[in-house]
């Protein structure tokens, strides 16, 4: 039996500019979009009929209904005779791509089981705007509704904490709260040398979600300033919220912060992370028989 496993990582927006709003509803965006070293995990084979199966430490609530993202990414691929296991890592509405990651890597899994073709840009939207980007899986520059997709220079590794408090944000009530959509949109992305220097960029960006996010969900704040009490070079909520990165010296300070967090805030999750390391999804794919 052919069997696929495909990792989705983490999705972090070190910046996400908000630039205006088309006549249709959808929102136009600037984003500078890196990935983590942690994510769910999506296997699949063959089977009668189409069934999911949600394991995992995160699993906890998901619906494995007709609307759940990897199955609506199998059926968009034409495949209805697949068996579908997620092991999720990841926490839901959190503002790093969770839902969109694990239907990304669905359809990588299933190209590899059943030898179907990655669906049309135009179809991949239609599963949501942060899907064609997790397909690449890669730093880049994210544009438009999500649509436009353009590279950028060659980033350094950056050590980091990924912090949730276990509060669900979801995002349309986070724009909704937006109160002025045209903002700049990004400056141009140098080529940094080192974390230091993409922290001080950082600092002249923007998240323009962050603030209506902290009106809805004040443990944002709880989050960021835990971050900074760690001497992180630089803290944002990623997305539409609430979980937060902080960027540090090295991976070794991370990871020390990490243990500090943890023993504070028991009840969150909490990671030590590699960002912008470009995690090759097609690799990390395992295809057995």
């Amino acid at each position: 039996m052919r069997k696929a496993e495909a990792f989705a990582p983490a999705k972090i927006n070190l910046t996400l500019h908000v630039t205006g709003q088309r006549q249709d509803g959808y929102h136009l965006l600037d984003s500078l979009v890196v990935f983590a070293d942690v994510g769910d995990r999506v296997s699949v084979h063959k089977a009668d009929g189409l069934s999911l199966c949600i394991s995992g430490p995160k699993a906890s609530g998901l619906a494995v209904g007709a609307d759940n993202l990897v199955l609506r990414a199998a059926r968009l691929a034409g495949v209805t005779n697949a068996a579908i296991t997620l092991d999720k890592h990841l926490p839901t509405a959190a503002g790093i791509g969770g839902g969109s990651a694990d239907a990304a890597a669905t359809l990588r899994a299933l190209c590899i089981s059943h030898g179907v073709s990655i669906p049309a840009p135009d179809e991949i939207l239609e599963l949501g705007a942060d899907v064609p980007i997790c397909l690449a899986s890669t730093s880049l520059r994210m544009s438009g509704i999500g649509d436009r997709i353009d590279p950028v220079p060659t980033l350094p590794s950056l050590p980091a904490i990924l912090i949730n408090p276990g509060v669900p944000v979801h995002t349309p009530d986070v724009f909704r709260a937006l109160e002025a959509k045209t903002g700049a949109p990004m400056s141009n992305i140098p080529a940094f040398s080192n974390v230091s220097d993409c922290a001080k960029w950082l600092r002249d960006q923007r998240n323009d979600l962050e603030g209506p996010a902290l009106r809805l969900c004040p443990p944002i704040a709880d989050c960021l300033a835990a971050l900074r009490e760690q001497n992180a070079l630089f803290a944002r909520m990623s997305g539409s919220g609430a979980s937060c990165f902080g960027l540090f010296a090295t991976l070794e300070v991370a990871k020390a912060g990490c243990a500090a967090l943890r023993r504070a805030h028991p009840s969150w999750w909490i990671q030590a992370v590699t960002l912008g390391c470009d995690v090759s999804v097609f690799q990390s794919s395992r295809d057995t028989t």
